[in-house]
């Protein structure tokens, strides 16, 4: 290929990716064209998660992988002078920003659940309340749960806990959910766990190929609620902190005594984490009243993440925290934004 159109091509395509970039940030302005991109994910939702469900191992990994692949050997003949190389890179990462954005990127624009709860802003004895109701609510679930050798909350059976999310899914309130249900267990286990033990991550919803995964590693305290927070992206709520409340939704009522305590328990540190500034007396004095089985649990997690902290899940964290930024969402992994949409619909409940 002659020097001067090789280098025109590559020009073209990278003047294509910078175009993208400006013209999905001005679609996220407006609110027909975000509409639209969440009607074409309702649209192609079930066949999409119909297709990667027909695998036993998680496609999107594998998607991932080859995309990897595929950079390093690109760089690599960058580097030996192979001067097509970087023109198919340019042409890759066109096509997969593309996909990226009409699948999911543009969801995260959608209006905010908060617009369809009360106005009112939270306050810290709010807060304290809740902390209360959820640390008896703990209690009482956790008295009810199964335990390993050393006392530690065992999950009895995972796949009676996916059911029983997608069960209730079908629950959600519909003041709050408009999105379509369906009934097709996509959840996979990470090809990448032992590397996910490191970085924090505990879960993640991959949308090319619309998989809800999960690290199978995870202290089962975090396994229910996890799940269901990744099939709350699956129906298709992008922002982390409104999965956060769509995934309590669905394990807050569960008759899944598992599904039901870990998101109790999740509900509770969350609180916790909120006050631990402003309320520390306050954080310690919940903590201690924790039951037996709760501080064990509570134990075997701070080990585990005592045990894979480190420069890998501070890089992550940083990554993490500037695509959340990136999408107009909360920096870091804060629970502000979960406990203020929990308060606001902890008032529904009472005033209904």
């Amino acid at each position: 290929m002659h020097t001067s159109s090789l280098h025109k091509k590559k020009r073209f395509w990278a003047g294509i990716l910078f175009a993208q970039f400006v013209l999905f940030y001005i679609l996220s302005k407006i609110s027909l064209v975000v509409e639209f991109f969440n009607s074409l994910f309702e649209l192609k939702k079930e066949v999409h998660q119909y297709l990667s469900s027909l695998f036993p191992f998680s496609i999107g990994d594998i998607f991932y992988i080859v995309l990897f692949v595929a950079l390093v050997y690109s760089l690599v003949l960058r580097f030996r002078k192979k001067k097509q190389s970087l023109l198919k890179l340019l042409v890759g990462v066109n096509i997969c920003y593309f996909i990226y954005q009409s699948f999911w990127g543009m969801t995260y624009f959608q209006p905010p659940i908060i617009n369809l709860l009360p106005k009112e802003e939270p306050s810290i004895n709010e807060t304290k309340t809740l902390a209360i109701k959820y640390l008896n609510l703990c209690k009482e679930s956790r008295a009810q749960v199964s335990e390993d050798s050393n006392g530690v909350f065992k999950i009895k059976n995972l796949s009676i806990v996916t059911s029983e999310i997608l069960n209730q899914q079908k629950q959600l309130p519909l003041g709050l959910n408009s999105k379509i249900t369906t009934d097709i267990s996509n959840f996979k286990p990470s090809i990448f766990s032992f590397i996910m033990n490191d970085t924090g991550i505990l879960g993640y919803y991959n949308p090319f190929s619309a998989e809800a995964q999960y690290n199978p590693n995870l202290p089962d305290t975090y396994l229910p609620f996890t799940l269901a927070h990744e099939s709350a992206h699956q129906l298709g709520y992008a922002r982390e902190q409104e999965a956060n409340f769509i995934g309590y939704l669905i394990g807050i009522d569960s008759d899944n005594i598992d599904l039901k305590y870990s998101t109790q328990y999740f509900t509770l540190k969350s609180l916790l984490n909120s006050l631990v500034d402003t309320e520390p007396q306050f954080v310690e004095k919940i903590l201690s009243e924790y039951s037996d089985g709760m501080k064990r649990d509570r134990a075997y997690e701070k080990n585990f993440i005592n045990k894979h902290t480190g420069l890998i899940s501070d890089f992550f964290g940083l990554t993490n925290h500037l695509f959340l930024k990136s999408n107009q969402q909360e920096g870091r992994i804060t629970y502000s934004y979960f406990i203020e949409l929990l308060i606001k619909h902890e008032r529904l409940s009472i005033t209904n």
